[in-house]
């Protein structure tokens, strides 16, 4: 019977740090109430944590204080195991582009269907669901444990404002987007733009131009012009009574927008 710390250990010689409760059965030849018992006494010691039912991570020395793994180092593997396309997005993705300016209390990841967000010690993992997420333009970065998928800065620039309720309201996704200019490539924006709802596109343009960024403004007045574009708000939720219009972007400016740049 191979007793629990070394099942353990030798995960971590073949650098797996997520298994599962039927795994963990399976490796320590026990019942499966035997097994639940020497995982609840390994989590008491906090040696494993729980991001998920029925998963479980290894937690080493260096990390018992944030009580789990890094969600970087143990969200690709769960989202392959659980066969959901992912990528770190929003202001996860922009802090991985450079733009830190304002770090997200939460570790956000894109999914294609609604799914509910992980607390794992001091580890919260925040999702944002996109029907269509498996065509998103990623990079991928090398984390300790594997690969991880980041949205392209150009989808992150469009989802952002996708999701502004997500990236703490729209000053700072306008300073989130200062600081992505630099890296946004122009061909990847208009194909991201393309496949973008088409109000992203028009809040986009407009902060574009707000933050002198014009040739990349400039890429999406085609896009735009090919989409079947009506007045939007530029701050969802507001009212648009009485407010200038950005013929342009077919815009109510109807919010003042103070990137902090």
């Amino acid at each position: 019977m191979i007793l629990p710390y070394d099942y353990l250990d030798s995960l971590q010689a073949k650098g797996r740090y997520l298994f599962s409760t039927d795994e963990a059965e399976a490796a320590l030849k026990r019942s499966a109430t035997a097994t639940r018992a020497a995982l609840r006494r390994l989590k008491a010691d906090h040696v494993i944590a729980d991001p998920m039912r029925g998963y479980h991570v290894i937690v080493p020395p260096e990390y018992r204080r944030l009580g789990c793994l890094p969600p970087d180092q143990f969200v690709p593997e769960l989202m392959k195991r659980l066969d959901e396309p992912y990528y770190a997005a929003l202001l996860t993705a922009a802090a991985y582009h450079g733009a830190g300016h304002q770090r997200p209390q939460a570790f956000q990841v894109m999914v294609s269907k609604p799914r509910r967000p992980i607390v794992c010690g001091d580890v919260r993992v925040e999702f944002a669901s996109r029907g269509d997420a498996q065509d998103t333009a990623v990079v991928e970065r090398n984390t300790r444990t594997g690969t991880l998928r980041i949205a392209s800065p150009a989808a992150t620039a469009l989802e952002a404002l996708g999701y502004i309720n997500y990236c703490g309201g729209l000053d700072n996704v306008a300073t989130v987007i200062s600081e992505l200019v630099e890296t946004i490539d122009p061909d990847e924006l208009a194909a991201e733009a393309e496949r973008a709802a088409v109000s992203w596109v028009q809040r986009l343009g407009y902060l574009l131009v707000l933050l002198e960024a014009e040739e990349l403004a400039a890429v999406l007045d085609p896009v735009l012009a090919e989409k079947r574009a009506f007045l939007v708000p530029l701050a969802p939720g507001r009212s648009m009574t009485r407010r200038p219009t950005d013929r342009r972007w077919k815009l109510s400016v109807n919010s003042r927008v103070e990137p902090d740049v």
